[in-house]
């Protein structure tokens, strides 16, 4: 499994109407797009996107477009400072005797 992280830093007033976007959910259908698993952090004044799956980059391209315009984000357009980066994977790490998600930091 392949990820990839969208990291879009936000406008100082967009904090409050990104955790609704985020909350509402994606803006595209989660099981139809062919990603594994998708998560959101919030960090300040960015958001993080992270996509795994099969091949995220193809995926993402396909339901984003240009991240301008008329795509499944254009609700976040307006509370972005600049454009998002994308960061490409080059180190992960897991327990070989968990299953994801399982023990880790106070769990």
């Amino acid at each position: 499994m392949q990820r990839l992280a969208v990291i879009a830093k936000l406008k100082p007033d967009a904090v409050e109407r990104a955790e609704e976007l985020i909350t509402a959910g994606p803006p595209f259908d989660l099981k139809g797009s062919g990603f594994e698993r998708h998560t959101v952090f919030l960090c300040g004044d960015q958001a993080i996107f992270v996509f795994e799956g099969g091949q995220p980059h193809k995926i993402l391209a396909a339901i984003a477009g240009d991240l301008r315009g008329t795509t499944a984000f254009a609700r976040w357009e307006p509370l972005l400072d600049g454009l998002p980066k994308v960061a490409k994977e080059v180190f992960s790490w897991q327990r070989a005797d968990e299953a994801p998600g399982q023990g880790g930091w106070g769990e």
